[in-house]
């Protein structure tokens, strides 16, 4: 995918978020989501404020706030961001999908794997189905394996052969696990027990069924 195609994406997916978030009851907004000590509602708030990322300036001064811990300057911002009404968040998801803004510290290549994960985290729980777009999921699967922070992905599934069901992708030795992209982007970010009842084959039975707590890329 080219540049234009990775933002033609991140907009559609905002756009999927908000038309799920428009439909939410009170009570959804605060159901805990796929992200340890994450909402429904600071995951929306994380992805809204995306293209409106304070500058670096600001984000370095709270991370020395925070001792270096980035995961939580994220979790900060957007539970700051979570307190508007949900009206205005969905309002700013549609709003900004087109925004090519995005914070200082991160990827493109990064941003994409982390909207569509993170709409996972917000249907998962509440029980809707929402399909990643196959081929940028296998980006995102590219992505999230050459990486190391946050996910770790090699070393944690070490002695695992993971192999894409719906495209042509299969990385790691070892024992198969076999899924379409979208579970296996969520095995990769740490979705573990979102992921299971969509993998199968001999390595799937060496999962760990507690969920590993996601880590948002801002």
């Amino acid at each position: 995918m080219d540049r234009d195609e990775k933002w033609t994406v991140i907009a559609d997916q905002r756009r999927v978020l908000a038309d799920l978030l428009a439909g939410l009851t009170p009570e959804e907004w605060e159901r805990p989501s796929l992200c340890a000590q994450w909402r429904v509602r600071d995951v929306a708030a994380h992805v809204a404020l995306t293209p409106q990322s304070p500058g670096i300036v600001r984000i370095l001064a709270m991370g020395v706030r925070a001792r270096g811990d980035l995961q939580a300057v994220n979790r900060d911002m957007a539970v700051a961001h979570a307190a508007r009404p949900a009206a205005e968040l969905v309002d700013e998801l549609r709003t900004l999908a087109g925004s090519r803004a995005k914070p200082a510290i991160t990827t493109l290549d990064n941003l994409l794997f982390d909207t569509m994960v993170h709409i996972q985290d917000v249907a998962v729980p509440l029980g809707r189905t929402v399909a990643m777009p196959a081929g940028a999921a296998r980006e995102g699967l590219d992505r999230v394996w050459r990486m190391g922070w946050p996910f770790w992905a090699r070393r944690r599934l070490r002695g695992l052969r993971l192999t894409a069901t719906d495209a042509d992708w299969r990385v790691g030795e070892g024992a198969e696990v076999r899924g379409p992209v979208q579970a296996l982007l969520l095995l990769l970010t740490g979705r573990t027990t979102a992921a299971l009842p969509q993998l199968a084959g001999p390595g799937a039975q060496r999962l760990t069924t507690t969920l590993e707590p996601g880590r948002p890329i801002g």
